[in-house]
């Protein structure tokens, strides 16, 4: 991925942390993009020190904001003058049951985790179809396939993010750009480790493969799609959860 650059929301942490290492390892120049400018830069360090062939440029961002959407893609644009690849990763949960979630509960959900991801889409697309290349990877999930109990919104957000993918793979692929979406299963996270362990051990029982899922795993997947070799590969939803939803 020598001379690519790629935008990666949600890079400070977890899954979005492990696939900005694993594009700047291919030699990719990675935006990565959070709220924490603390976490960004220590993962700058990071990667400098692993001595990787591409680089990581922190970037603070808050994706719910449409402006600051639109000038860090137009900033990318004149500073790289390129944008080969998107990676929508950023995201939150909101977790309650049906009859007691509240209209915030469900707007912070849908903002964070789909609308920036279609205000994204739409400003790196404009790039892309003039530079007749792209890589768009939306981070969906395998709650958004099979649903989910107590999480309604979140469900609703992964499920919109896998239909944006197929429509934007439909309308973008005559211009090479390749939209897919990913589906992690339970993945280790920061997230995953604060869940009590009776709760673990019912989701390991659903898992043929019968473990989680590292980051790394979810990371490897993204960077193929980001590549070139995959440019045959549009309009998919990818899981990576063991087997759990197959």
């Amino acid at each position: 991925m020598k001379d690519r650059v790629a935008i990666v929301t949600g890079g400070s942490r977890g899954i979005g942390r492990a696939v900005c290492l694993a594009l700047a390892a291919r030699g990719a120049t990675v935006l990565a993009c959070a709220r924490d400018a603390g976490l960004l830069e220590k993962l700058r360090e990071e990667c400098r020190s692993r001595e990787f062939s591409g680089s990581i440029e922190p970037r603070t961002l808050d994706v719910t904001d449409r402006a600051a959407i639109d000038s860090l893609v137009e900033e990318t644009s004149e500073s790289c003058q390129r944008l080969d690849v998107l990676v929508n990763n950023a995201g939150i949960t909101r977790d309650g049951l049906l009859m007691s979630m509240d209209d915030e509960q469900f707007e912070q959900v849908l903002t964070t985790n789909l609308r920036s991801a279609f205000w994204l889409c739409r400003a790196v697309s404009r790039i892309m179809v003039r530079q007749r290349y792209g890589r768009i990877i939306n981070m969906a999930s395998v709650t958004g396939v099979m649903g989910n109990a107590g999480q309604s919104n979140y469900a609703a957000s992964k499920a919109g993010l896998i239909g944006l993918t197929k429509s934007i793979a439909r309308e973008l692929g005559k211009r090479n750009i390749t939209c897919n979406a990913v589906a992690p299963g339970f993945i280790e996270t920061e997230m995953t480790e604060k869940l009590p362990e009776k709760v673990k051990e019912s989701f390991r029982q659903l898992i043929p493969l019968g473990r989680f899922g590292s980051t790394e795993d979810v990371a490897e997947l993204v960077a193929f799609l980001a590549g070139d070799t995959s440019g045959y590969i549009t309009g998919q939803v990818l899981l990576v959860d063991g087997g759990m939803r197959m």
